[in-house]
């Protein structure tokens, strides 16, 4: 099975904040950049990288969020789906918002965090930032930054394990 080291994803990590530095407009003028993960996983990358950001002299905001309430498909998934807390404490008004999540396939997940997103504040802008993209959109739903494209790949499964919550840090594929 195919995978990406724990030193790939640190080196892609460095890579994506060094993006972030250089081209969003709120890092670059000093206006409030906010960096929100879409539990679970998506909010530790989002921690990691305002961690990055701030190593660096940037501050940024940060929060995670919780979509399982909000997914289409959430009669499909079992009658009792796990519920977690989102921790946005600030609101969303006229912020530069970067969305993070670990792995981007149907671009279910990116729809509902965007309704989330919503219940706290209309942002000024939103961008899209993932560590993997599967591929296999059902939606129309494209990422502003992928660390790696694994749309070629045609792997069925992708798995992100991260030392945080899984003692580890690799991307299986």
């Amino acid at each position: 099975m195919p995978s990406i080291s724990k030193e790939q994803i640190e080196r892609a990590l460095d890579a994506w904040a060094a993006h972030l530095l250089q081209t969003t407009a709120a890092a670059q003028q000093g206006s409030t950049l906010a960096i929100v993960g879409i539990v679970s996983n998506g909010d530790v990358l989002a921690q990691r990288l305002v961690e990055k950001l701030a190593s660096a002299g940037c501050h940024a905001l940060y929060g995670a969020i919780d979509i399982t309430l909000y997914r289409d498909d959430i009669d499909l998934r079992g009658k009792r789906p796990a519920l977690r807390s989102s921790h946005l404490p600030f609101s969303t008004d006229d912020l530069t918002l970067v969305l993070v999540d670990d792995v981007l396939s149907t671009g279910r997940t990116a729809r509902a965090a965007l309704d989330v997103l919503w219940e706290y504040g209309r942002p000024e802008r939103v961008e899209l930032h993932c560590l993997t993209d599967r591929g296999g959109r059902q939606l129309p739903i494209q990422p502003d930054y992928i660390a790696f494209d694994l749309s070629a790949e045609q792997s069925p499964e992708v798995k992100v394990f991260l030392t945080e919550t899984d003692g580890r840090d690799e991307i299986t594929f």
